[in-house]
């Protein structure tokens, strides 16, 4: 359910670009609105369809007395500035940029708390792993590097494939290299949890 709901800006903004592309002449009048040429509509629609979900998602949080997770107040400030941009601007672009900024955010995160000797995906996962010291620390490195990968391949997407193909990618894409890393990282960490037991 967690998953879910942290991919809801995510699903929103494929749908929401899926369905304007679909039916073009009722999202017609929406061209006038914003001043936009209809070539535009799909993304500028499923753009102002994210921003609005990542606002639910605070608020949902918020109503139910639950803290919101720094990394939402991130993506919500970065989506507010780089999709008010694209909006105003009609540049897709700036949206475009905004899974890089995300995702090299987090690794930024991780590489400045290593340089200050903390581990944060330790601080997260530790309470269900027991791990070694030396494999937090690389543990937490792989995932630097695998955020830096991302933010680079979100742009190459961006830049060298059309606009539809990037909206792919940004779901599919992003999700399937997400799973597959996830996966070879159990993998990883279950022979190191079989050390480990085998050492107690």
């Amino acid at each position: 359910m967690k998953l879910l709901f942290d991919l809801l800006p995510i699903l929103v903004f494929f749908l929401a670009y899926r369905v304007a592309g679909l039916f073009p002449e009722a999202v017609a009048p929406l061209g006038t609105v914003l001043a936009a040429p209809p070539s535009t509509l799909p993304l500028l629609i499923a753009t102002a369809a994210t921003m609005l979900a990542t606002v639910a998602q605070i608020l949902a949080l918020r109503l139910r007395g639950r803290p919101v997770d720094r990394m939402l107040w991130v993506s919500f400030a970065l989506v507010t500035v780089l999709g008010g941009a694209t909006l105003f601007l009609h540049d897709p672009a700036f949206i475009q940029w905004k899974p890089t900024a995300l995702y090299w955010s987090f690794a930024a995160a991780l590489i400045g708390a290593r340089l200050l000797r903390r581990n944060l995906i330790r601080s997260a996962m530790q309470a269900q792993l027991r791990l070694p010291d030396p494999v937090w620390a690389h543990l937490s490195d792989l995932w630097s590097g695998f955020f830096l990968v991302l933010g680079a391949l979100n742009l190459y997407v961006a830049w060298n494939y059309s606009e539809a193909a990037w909206v792919n990618f940004k779901l599919f894409g992003t999700l399937g290299a997400t799973v597959l890393f996830v996966l070879a990282q159990s993998l990883w960490l279950s022979r190191h949890l079989q050390e480990e037991k085998s050492d107690a």
